[in-house]
């Protein structure tokens, strides 16, 4: 640990924070891959699966609304690592006797890990603000587009990690090992993360916790629909529609989700190179991204989700129409996602900056949950082209209401 100690302070506590937040997303996208596969072989139909769900979507969107007022108040340290003791309890939960695996337990466990997660997040995505001054957008914007392209990266990893653990050693088993890592990662955060990184000079009021800034309020709004624009065919009804139309295996379906996510953070990575190559192509210098940005590349997305549904409403070359339509949606969809995580760090105020962060979140989740609980209903009773128009339709509304974020240029 001593080349790690030497390097500089904000460095360091980057990549620790970094690191933190690598180990909780393999243990949480191994944990989604589990729960659908797993209790699809125990014959629970879609909807009931997304109900699994249910409570970690709608805990992700009070944990975010509270946590952002709690990591200005607490320290966004103490924040981190009160998730990820969580999420260790959480796997444990799910590790007792198949019979004892009622639905109200899945989902106090996934309420659990639900928290544990938007808490991790939001610390994350919180702290670099307050490890990068004001003046370097640039720098801002590469530091966020790492954090969450690695994060997703890794998200994919733990997809493929769950469907391999799952065909090997077996869903509890699997759930004990994610645990042990987890543990020994608390232990050297609570070791090494810095006490009460992110802390408000000012002891912040309850109230505050609904950001008064106008452009966090309509980058909230617009990420609403862009989360629910993905989930609803990416959590439940993709995965059952590979292993349930095309016939494929546990491990394949894993693996293809897996690469989709890794090629996905990848891509969101290197965001900053790609917008800032078209943005220097239509003028003299490159800008850090504005709303006209997210405007541009959200319609992008919207125009390939449109053709990708037709294509499968057609139900022509279907495993080549969704296999490379959903990597184009993918791509695009990260520059999208790459954009919004930057703007949220950029609009929000300095001191007590969880606040603004945890509200956005806090939209976030409840994209995702209506996203979830969509994807099961939806898939169950339409089909899969169906979860895509829907996704087009909220393509549409995120693109309309990201018209009034601001337009001018950043450096």
């Amino acid at each position: 640990m001593k080349w790690f100690l030497k390097l500089d302070k904000p460095l360091r506590q980057y990549l620790l924070v970094t690191f933190n937040y690598w180990n909780f997303t393999i243990t949480d996208g191994a944990l989604r891959m589990l729960v659908v596969l797993y209790f699809y072989q125990l014959g629970y139909s879609p909807l009931n699966i997304a109900l699994l769900f249910l409570f970690y979507e709608i805990f992700g969107v009070v944990t975010n609304l509270i946590g952002g007022w709690l990591g200005a108040k607490i320290g966004l340290n103490r924040t981190m690592n009160i998730g990820l003791a969580m999420q260790v309890v959480a796997l444990l939960l799910l590790t007792v006797p198949s019979d004892w695996l009622s639905v109200a337990w899945v989902m106090a466990a996934q309420a659990l890990s639900g928290i544990a997660k938007d808490l991790n997040k939001m610390s994350a995505k919180s702290a670099i603000k307050t490890l990068i001054p004001n003046d370097q957008q640039g720098k801002l914007y590469q530091w966020v587009a790492i954090l969450t392209g690695s994060k997703n990266a890794l998200k994919g990893a733990g997809f493929f990690l769950g469907g391999l653990l799952l065909t090997t050693v077996g869903f509890q088993m699997a759930l004990v090992v994610m645990a042990s890592v987890l543990a020994l990662v608390f232990v050297l955060s609570i070791a090494y993360l810095e006490k009460d990184l992110g802390k408000a000079k000012t002891k912040p009021k309850f109230s505050q916790m609904f950001s008064k800034s106008e452009s966090v309020n309509i980058l909230s709004a617009a990420r609403l629909f862009l989360f629910a624009s993905r989930d609803v065919w990416f959590v439940v009804a993709l995965p059952i529609y590979l292993a349930s139309i095309f016939g494929w295996e546990h491990a394949v379906v894993g693996s293809f989700i897996a690469v989709w996510v890794i090629l996905y953070g990848i891509v969101q990575g290197i965001a900053p190179k790609i917008t800032h190559y078209f943005s220097a192509a239509h003028s003299e210098q490159r800008h850090a991204p504005n709303g006209k940005s997210a405007v541009l590349w959200c319609c992008l997305l919207t125009l390939v989700t449109g053709i990708l549904a037709f294509g499968v409403e057609l139900q022509w070359q279907a495993q080549w129409v969704i296999g490379i339509g959903l990597l184009v949606f993918g791509a695009i969809f990260a520059i999208n996602s790459s954009l919004h995580s930057y703007l949220i760090i950029s609009y929000a105020k300095e001191d007590g900056v969880s606040l603004d962060v945890g509200f956005y979140y806090m939209a976030n989740a409840m994209g995702r949950l209506v996203g979830t609980l969509l994807s099961g209903w939806v898939y169950q009773v339409y089909g899969f082209a169906a979860c895509l128009w829907i996704a087009f339709g909220f393509l549409l509304l995120t693109s309309i209401i990201s018209l009034k974020l601001p337009m001018q240029k950043s450096t």
